[in-house]
């Protein structure tokens, strides 16, 4: 049974979340230390996790984008 779109976007969201405060240091340690973090912001997210995330930011990144 799929998961109401809301709740879909929810899911992704606290992911980002995850993913931002995770990987800050080697990915995001030029962005403010604590951004909203919204749908616009996912795709970017989802970028520098597929540049300077290695393996592991690579995979996140392709969860994100499910």
């Amino acid at each position: 049974m799929t998961q109401p779109i809301s709740e879909q976007r929810q899911c992704r969201l606290e992911l980002a979340r995850k993913a931002f405060k995770d990987f800050y240091v080697q990915c995001f340690w030029s962005w403010q230390e604590n951004p909203e973090i919204t749908e616009d912001t996912i795709p970017l997210i989802v970028r520098a996790l597929r540049i300077h995330g290695g393996a592991k930011g690579y995979e996140l990144a392709a969860e994100l984008c499910r």
